[in-house]
């Protein structure tokens, strides 16, 4: 009978080895993973036979016809995530402990809302390095569901996202209210004519950028008005696709600003085509006391109680209240 030289023990080269596995599952293949973690695909693939060596098992099937997880594979993945999951808390734990402030900040945060004007989460991360320099912070730029998943799987120990519906589990607080209105470029047929020349039947009849991510019931309200001929995953995608000219679609006030100011978009009707999305900082409830979060957190409530005056222009838009951008005519 054969004997499985299994893990006895877990050093911190299997917790590496790990994390490139885990790295190489969500990329789907060694090429995207290597420029994930910035390795080569020769040092993945040693990393992957090594840890193949390590468990005595065949992980996944690499070759012409692509990459997949073999049955073996899938079920390690599934215990590679628990592991991480527990190991982050421990260290969390750990920091607790503590009376200096040293370890790891896990952050996850949806994408384009470094243009926002209230710079809470800029801000906290500041006073936070400045209390304690050896704090390592780690921000990942990932969808919002991402973000919910991750910080219950425990990948996460704070999550900047929209809030379309609250899990028990996890504890809100606010942020701000992002303003959309409806764009196009300025090479779209509409971004000429004059607003008293158009109307909302009309603007209905152009093709428009349609998110592929989750949506509030006020957003898909607004998008069944018109014909989707266009998915963009995230916000800079459909900017993209707004400025070829080809399509209009909804972007933040914040995050459209720049073309406008240099007159390669414009709002079409914002007093008619817009919607509000919360945002909030988000953390699990059941989370062991940890001085690194807690500091964060509580300089984000101070932010958010008294919000200080920004160094950013005064005259980007504050979107922490509804403000409409002026239309060109």
């Amino acid at each position: 009978m054969t004997t499985r030289n299994v893990i006895g023990h877990i050093a911190g080269a299997d917790i590496r080895t790990i994390k490139i596995f885990k790295t190489v599952v969500n990329c789907g293949g060694f090429s995207a993973a290597g420029a994930e973690l910035n390795i080569s695909r020769a040092a993945i693939s040693i990393a992957m036979s090594d840890l193949e060596q390590r468990l005595s098992l065949k992980l996944c099937n690499r070759g012409r016809s692509g990459f997949s997880l073999t049955d073996e594979g899938e079920q390690v993945y599934l215990a590679v995530l628990k592991l991480l999951a527990s190991h982050q808390e421990f260290q969390q734990r750990i920091n607790s402990i503590h009376s200096e402030l040293k370890g790891d900040l896990a952050i996850g945060i949806t994408d384009c809302l470094i243009s926002l004007p209230s710079m809470y989460i800029t801000d906290s991360l500041k006073a936070l390095k400045h209390q304690a320099p050896e704090v390592n912070i780690n921000i990942e730029m990932i969808p919002a569901n991402q973000v919910i998943k991750n910080l219950l799987d425990g990948q996460l120990q704070i999550g900047v996202a929209p809030v379309f519906s609250k899990n028990p589990n996890l504890k809100y607080v606010h942020l701000y209210d992002e303003q959309s209105y409806l764009y196009c470029g300025n090479e779209h047929p509409l971004f000429n004519t004059s607003e008293k020349h158009i109307s909302a039947e009309h603007i209905t009849e152009y093709e428009i950028v349609s998110p592929s991510s989750q949506q509030s019931p006020e957003i898909k309200k607004h998008l069944r008005r018109f014909s989707n001929s266009a998915q963009a995953s995230d916000r800079e995608g459909a900017a993209f696709l707004l400025l070829t000219g080809c399509y209009i679609g909804y972007l933040p006030a914040h995050f459209a600003q720049r073309w406008v100011e240099t007159g390669q978009m414009k709002p079409l009707l914002p007093e008619e085509f817009n919607y509000s999305t919360p945002y909030a900082a988000i953390a699990r409830k059941d989370l062991a006391p940890n001085l690194i979060l807690s500091c964060f957190m509580d300089r984000l409530n101070q932010l958010i109680e008294s919000p200080l005056p920004r160094n950013r222009g005064d005259k980007n838009q504050d979107h922490t209240r509804k403000s409409q951008p002026e239309s060109s005519t």
